[in-house]
């Protein structure tokens, strides 16, 4: 990337926040440090960010909260938590919040900035504008709408990502560390289990239409069909 990555940094611990900001900064980055939830809510609402960077506790308002906020205004904009607790609930939670990755504490800079600019190409490779039919069911990507006869459903930000990915592939084997290294980047053992929520909340909501299926070929991955 040629141009200068605008993020928004959320973390409270000082020092932590001064070296992830001044090294992030020698590296083509543009960045706004917040030292709580409720600033770094004002500056998410006055600025356009390429990425999100959001330490999970925060005093005033948590990263869980803030995140919940602001895909309630933006459902595409890359975000990334980082974390000290290791919780298989707690990486389901950030997920199902919409969350895109996270790194636990502490990591390499170098990680770190590999993981930012993954997501933020991985959100303009995705973007297709696309309108998938599946079964019975229309699966708009830009509103990220999931709809037949009968019902409509508004889908997370995580859930339209891997039903695209899914459509995308319709009918073949997608090798389950392909879609965790691809959404998720990274295959270890909380990147699966957030995969196997999203999965069972995508089958429920495809139940209407018995053609359908995703299936677990156990060792292998999934597949789509209808």
């Amino acid at each position: 990337m040629t141009n200068k990555i605008n993020l928004l940094l959320a973390e409270d611990e000082t020092s932590l926040g001064i070296i992830i900001k001044e090294s992030l900064e020698s590296r083509n980055f543009t960045v706004t440090l917040c030292k709580n939830g409720e600033f770094a809510f004002e500056e998410f609402r006055k600025s356009n960010f390429d990425a999100l960077v959001l330490d999970i506790m925060m005093p005033k308002k948590d990263g869980f909260t803030l995140a919940k906020e602001i895909r309630q205004i933006n459902k595409t904009i890359p975000i990334l938590f980082l974390t000290a607790k290791s919780l298989t609930a707690d990486v389901v939670k950030g997920f199902e919040i919409g969350c895109n990755d996270y790194i636990k504490k502490p990591f390499s800079m170098e990680e770190l900035i590999v993981r930012i600019i993954a997501l933020i190409e991985r959100k303009s490779n995705l973007t297709l504008g696309k309108k998938h039919h599946i079964g019975t069911y229309l699966f708009d990507t830009d509103s990220q709408v999931l709809s037949n006869e009968k019902v409509t459903y508004k889908l997370t930000h995580k859930e339209a990502i891997l039903l695209e990915f899914l459509s995308r592939n319709k009918g073949e084997i997608i090798d389950r560390s392909t879609i965790l290294n691809t959404l998720w980047k990274s295959d270890d053992f909380f990147s699966g289990r957030s995969l196997d929520v999203f999965i069972t909340k995508l089958r429920k909501k495809l139940i209407l239409d018995p053609s359908i299926e995703i299936i677990n070929l156990r060792g292998r991955g999934y597949k789509l069909i209808c």
